[in-house]
């Protein structure tokens, strides 16, 4: 039976008292009578009348205004009306001239560069021009005025209308344009933002996709945490990040927007592109991207702007009383709408006014000429008295960040063969027909003399001209130029060479056990007592820092949490409880490796971004670290990234139990992919505190070459605990380079077959097995030599190697270090024998590698390093079969050692 509201089923707030069913029935009565007098579109308005001015929250009355959530999806029409933009503050005819200087320059660059076959991307920045220009002549503060200035997000398809801007702010000569994608002499301009190519210039890399979102927010955040914790002031900073509709696919795009509307983050826009297209077709051909991005924004609680429609559009929606206009716009795809942008007015008349009876007498009374306006140019992102409203409506806004949803024409001002085609991804250049077409559409005054070559000729105003006496005054009240990074040098007093904190690890352990996991976490911990230096260190960490025993940080050090700690926390009665506070230290993310990192590369790079010198360490299981974010990691090294990178619980052997996705065998072979990272498989707790004391110097200590300093450190430890032995006296050099013997072969007889073993980390204590059982059993001398690095071995013997071509009489390290030491080389370690191999060219002796080739397994750690051929019986045999191949034994041996040892 129906209900008293006719509905079968309950609903939702039917198990909720309701002390006025009378007044209820009365009000579910008042809608269906309006739904059947004036039609659903009716209905639905009043309803959404009613909502609107109930989320105004009239909060005068008592206990404030209803807590109404917000609807997903509004109409598909701006945001903002027209009746409710701001005043425009600035000359809108020499900022469009400026911005049609920079259209042409951009377009010109390209072509030329084109002639090269170098390529490049034009339409992406000729829809998103006013985009920019409305920042960069009203919201964009550079880092000249005070505090940090805004961070620009740049959407890396678009670098050539920021490098055409540049041209006319004079930071460019036309030399440097004509150098675009060639920089291979030294003086090019990468062919998108890349800080390490252009350091003075570009401060985020953007164009691997998806990342330049999930950066910007930790970049808001990270600000945030900056100020909350007394660093510095950057109350004034916001982060604006431009991004492509299309780029929202990427997971990376929308995987931290909770995060960010979580956390309140009022100092951050997205300004997303909604040109419809991707790079080779519609983005959402049979569906509505805005409205999709909309919905999603909106969920995550974050404040949307629409800016869809240009001012042409208001007339007609004003005449649209009966709403047929509206569910004609909601409901045509993305697809079509692209296509009408192409077609004629006949066509635009035929298929979206004559799809609707309530729709033809509306198209009716529109002329062709009006028609085309609508449906080829008139977009809210070409016009800078929308786009300024937008923006505004963002900066003003509070509590929760802000995202504009920005509607425009992919290849505007480009001509009819480049707007809104599909193909305008791969069309790299135009010709000068179509330069002279753009000249009279952005009324340049360029004359047909100087198009009359083969090239096309860049064009400046003129430095007395009134459009740049405009472009400096705005840019000199906005703090200076932008986008531009700075780095102004301020080195941190380190502690000394001899603190107690690195002094307590190069003593030993004495009889206690501990893994190098605990062995960092203590170094660091003390290092954060530290007067100067200890409340810049950024602890990072993806939700398992008990994992890694580093709860007793806890409550010294506190979680960072922007509303402080707003509850009573389960563990209150313990001594290591879990402590949030406001200016906690610790940024303990939850389950995201990405968002880690992104943390990490906010705090990496804040010397420059901010002025203000960290020192970040991002602690992770060592498997879902570079192999989950490998992209993440060539970004912060493009960025210049700073800091420290600890794979914890490393080696595919030494998880016991968790199997084949937590075993990292690998991870080292991958960060020598990247150059910036110096990779470390440290053994020892002394070696530990030998690399950090190096790390802190080389990138943040006095002295230095700055250059030098963009470099970050990867160390692996391990949860495997062993008595750490103290430093033996020298080896501080050899620690630093990747090799140095750490113990010779004792009591060996005269003449007694010998062979050097090479391990790094857990392994070394396998190699130290097998040189007892080498003596003990077969009367066979090996050294042990520990190998903290054998990527900077390789490294430092490729720069040999080149110095030689050059003249240069240059013996690498590891040559020298071998030198002489007698019988084959055995390396082994707890990783693929590509980690090891790396070395094999340089080492003159006979080579044998021992590593764990294959998946990882669930198993004690005996067996699995028995089943990789690791243990120090597998080693020992090796080692003997290395030994016969060069005739020093007998081949029976390597058998019966084999049989005696159960393989």
């Amino acid at each position: 039976m129906p209900d008293a509201v006719g509905r079968t089923r309950p609903g939702q707030l039917d198990q909720i008292p309701d002390r006025d069913p009378e007044e209820t029935a009365e009000w579910l009565a008042s809608y269906d009578a309006v739904t059947q007098a004036a039609g659903p579109h009716r209905a639905a308005y009043l309803m959404r009348r009613v909502l609107d001015h109930a989320s105004a929250g009239d909060t005068t009355g008592p206990g404030g205004g209803p807590a109404l959530p917000a609807l997903l999806e509004t109409e598909y029409i701006n945001t903002i009306p027209t009746a409710a933009e701001p005043a425009y503050p600035g000359d809108e005819a020499l900022e469009a001239r400026i911005t049609a200087w920079t259209r042409w320059n951009a377009a010109a660059m390209v072509t030329r560069g084109s002639k090269l076959g170098l390529g490049g991307h034009i339409a992406t920045f000729a829809s998103a021009a006013w985009l920019y220009e409305t920042g960069f002549q009203h919201f964009f503060r550079g880092k000249e005025g005070a505090g940090s200035g805004d961070q620009l997000y740049i959407q890396g398809h678009a670098s050539p209308g920021v490098y055409a801007r540049a041209f006319l702010d004079g930071r460019l000569s036309e030399a440097q344009l004509d150098h675009f994608r060639q920089e291979a002499g030294g003086d090019g301009l990468p062919s998108y933002p890349h800080p390490r190519r252009l350091p003075w210039l570009w401060e985020f890399p953007t164009v691997s996709m998806g990342l330049g979102p999930l950066s910007a927010i930790y970049q808001a955040r990270f600000n945030r945490y900056l100020e909350h914790r007394g660093i510095k002031d950057t109350s004034g900073s916001h982060v604006w990040a431009f991004l492509g509709d299309g780029e929202m696919d990427e997971p990376e795009s929308t995987a931290a927007l909770a995060l960010a509307g979580r956390e309140g983050l009022d100092n951050l826009t997205f300004v997303v592109n909604c040109n419809l297209q991707r790079l080779d077709g519609p983005v959402r051909p049979n569906f509505k991207i805005v409205q999709e991005l909309e919905a999603q924004f909106r969920a995550a609680g974050w404040n949307v702007v629409k800016a869809l429609w240009g001012s042409a559009w208001d007339a007609v929606i004003a005449q649209d009383t009966e709403g047929a206009l509206l569910r004609r716009l909601r409901e045509v795809p993305d697809a079509q709408f692209q296509t009408y942008a192409t077609r004629d007015a006949a066509y635009i008349r035929e298929h979206f006014f004559g799809a609707d009876p309530a729709l033809r007498a509306l198209g009716g009374t529109l002329a062709d000429a009006k028609l085309l306006e609508l449906f080829q140019t008139s977009r809210a992102g070409h016009e800078p008295r929308k786009v300024y409203a937008a923006y505004r409506a963002a900066v003003e806004h509070k509590g929760a960040p802000t995202v504009i949803l920005a509607q425009t024409v992919k290849g505007h001002t480009l001509g009819a063969g480049f707007e809104s085609r599909n193909a305008n991804h791969q069309m790299k250049k135009l010709t000068l027909a179509q330069f002279r077409t753009m000249r009279d559409l952005l009324e340049l005054p360029i004359p047909d003399s100087a198009l009359a070559g083969d090239t096309v000729p860049y064009w400046h105003p003129g430095e007395d001209s009134a459009e740049m006496r405009y472009l400096r005054e705005r840019r000199a009240a906005l703090g200076g130029p932008a986008p531009a990074r700075r780095v102004t040098p301020k080195p941190l007093p380190l502690p000394a060479a001899d603190n107690k904190a690195y002094k307590a690890l190069e003593q030993g352990s004495g009889s206690q056990e501990i893994a190098t996991t605990m062995a960092f976490v203590r170094l660091v911990k003390d290092l954060m007592r530290e007067k100067e230096t200890g409340r810049r260190w950024v602890p990072v960490v993806p939700d398992e820092a008990r994992t890694f025993g580093m709860e007793s940080l806890f409550p010294s050090a506190g979680l960072y949490s922007p509303r402080g700690q707003t509850y009573d926390p389960v563990d209150r009665d313990q001594l290591l409880y879990y402590k949030e506070a406001k200016d906690g230290q610790i940024l303990n993310e939850g389950i995201t490796e990405a968002g880690s990192l992104a943390d990490f590369t906010a705090a990496a790079t804040s010397y420059a971004t901010h002025g203000e010198p960290m020192i970040p360490f991002y602690i992770f299981y060592s498997m879902f670290g570079f192999q989950r974010t490998a992209d993440q990691f060539w970004a912060l090294a493009d960025q210049l990234g700073r800091g420290f990178v600890i794979g914890a619980t490393a080696g595919r052997t030494t998880m016991t139990g968790e199997g084949l996705q937590h075993a990292d065998g690998h991870s080292h072979l991958l960060a020598s992919t990247n150059p910036a990272a110096i990779s470390y498989d440290p053994a020892f707790a002394y070696e530990v505190a030998v690399i950090v004391r190096e790390g802190l110097r080389r990138m943040y200590g006095p002295g230095r070459p700055e250059e030098d300093a963009d470099v970050f450190y990867y160390l692996t430890v391990y949860n495997e605990p062993k008595v750490q032995p103290a430093m033996p006296a020298g080896v501080e050099e050899g620690i630093l380079k990747g090799l140095y013997r750490y113990q010779e072969a004792a009591g060996a007889a005269a003449g007694a077959p010998r062979l050097q073993l090479l391990a790094s980390g857990t392994a070394i204590h396998w190699a130290l097995d097998a040189q007892r059982l080498l003596a003990e059993d077969w009367g066979v001398a090996a050294d042990v030599w520990s190998a903290p690095s054998w990527t900077e071995l390789r490294r430092e013997a490729l720069e040999c190697d080149a110095a030689r071509l050059r003249g240069e009489e240059r013996i690498p390290y590891v040559t020298r270090a071998l030198e002489g030491a007698p019988g084959p080389v055995v390396a082994v370690s707890d990783w693929m024998r590509a980690v090891p191999d790396q070395i094999a060219p340089w080492v003159e002796q006979d080579w044998t590698s021992v590593g764990t080739d294959g998946f990882g397994l669930s198993d004690t750690r005996d067996a699995a390093r028995r089943h990789f051929g690791v243990d120090p019986q597998s080693v020992t045999v090796q080692a003997l079969a290395a030994l016969a191949r060069r005739g020093d034994i007998e081949p029976a041996k390597v058998k019966e050692a084999a049989e005696r040892y159960g393989l």
